[in-house]
């Protein structure tokens, strides 16, 4: 059974709907491809896609050991190759994890491990790359 459908609704735009909730993403070209950049591109998505993965990771490791990291986010900023063929060549995150009282560093290691390690993360091509930095409890 199908994940996703997607309909293409012109002018460079699509809609997705995730079949099991329901729920539907709009994706516009960049401005900088021919686009009006009014909704995510799908390379944004990706992008986006590798965040929250990485998060929803290490909250099933958190979960599991009794750590809360609500409230904790990530700055994503993907940066598009200047030659061609177009195609995203970086991947730089930036996560803030806040935790109500300091982590060991050994739970901090696994939970960053946990985050390399998201199915996004292992799926996206070598050439990608991948610049995550972790802030632990910074203002």
């Amino acid at each position: 059974m199908p994940t996703i459908q997607t309909t293409y609704l012109g002018d460079l735009r699509t809609e997705a709907t995730h079949l099991q909730s329901g729920t539907q993403i709009l994706t516009d070209a960049p401005t900088d491809n021919q686009g009006r950049g009014e909704a995510f591109s799908p390379t944004d998505l990706v992008a986006g896609a590798l965040g929250s993965c990485m998060m929803t990771i290490m909250g099933i490791v958190a979960r599991r050991d009794g750590i809360e990291l609500t409230g904790s986010g990530m700055a994503i900023t993907k940066v598009m190759s200047a030659e061609p063929p177009r195609r995203i060549a970086r991947l730089e995150i930036t996560l803030s994890m806040k935790t109500p009282d300091p982590l060991p560093e050994e739970a901090r290691t696994k939970l960053e491990r946990a985050a390399h390690t998201c199915p996004v993360a292992l799926s996206l091509h070598p050439e990608i790359e991948q610049a995550i930095h972790f802030r632990w409890n910074e203002e």
